[in-house]
Order: structure tokens, then C-alpha cells, then sequence
């Protein structure tokens, strides 16, 4: 896990290698609003709103890398950004679970 980790230089995940480190039982934090998540998510994601996120920082592991999703990107990017400045080990999961749902990989409900 900590090689393919390693090859994220610029801070983000393919959805491959993405795909590789929730399957090891990664820890994904998807940060999309209540109803984005409630109709479909990465399987056993744990959901804290973007907005959230600066208040609720005892909720996420601190040995471990946190595996940051949205719908497109965009928005985990910038959560990225904020964990990372907060000394939280935290990589962007690129193209998002939209990217997730366009491969036919499942969602929860």
C-alpha cells in the first residue's frame, strides 16, 4: 500500500490505484453534501459534508492516509488541501464517484 501510495506525487489517486487501496480496506472519506450521498456512494465510505469537515477532524484516522472522494474531484481536492495543512496524511481521489459509477463499480444506498 505505501508504494503505490508514494507514486500519488502530485497529491491524487487514479481511480486503478484508488479501486486497489479501498479494496486493502482503505479509509475513504467521501465529502459530498447529505443528499449526493444518500443516493449512491463508494461502499463503506464515511461521510462528513465539505462543509463539516474543519469540525469534525477527531473522526478521521491519523495513522493511516485518509482516501478523499467527491463527485468530480474538485471539491475533495480542496478538503485534500485543508487535511494536509492540518498534518492529516490525505490524497484526492480523481474523477470522483461519478468516475466510480461511469465504470459500473457498485454504490451504496
Amino acid at each position: 500500500m505505501r508504494r503505490q501510495l508514494d507514486e500519488a506525487d502530485d497529491g491524487e489517486l487514479d481511480l486503478d490505484t484508488f479501486a486497489a487501496q479501498h479494496a486493502a480496506g482503505g479509509f475513504v472519506l467521501d465529502v459530498r453534501e447529505d443528499e449526493e450521498y444518500a443516493a449512491g456512494h463508494v461502499p463503506g465510505a464515511h461521510h462528513v459534508p465539505m462543509s463539516e469537515v474543519p469540525n469534525r477532524l477527531d473522526e478521521l484516522p491519523r495513522d493511516r492516509p485518509v482516501l478523499v472522494i467527491c463527485q468530480s474531484g474538485s471539491r475533495s481536492r480542496n478538503v485534500v488541501e485543508f487535511l494536509t495543512s492540518q498534518g492529516i496524511e490525505a490524497l484526492n481521489v480523481a474523477e470522483g464517484t461519478g468516475g466510480w459509477a461511469r465504470r459500473g463499480w457498485p454504490l451504496e444506498r
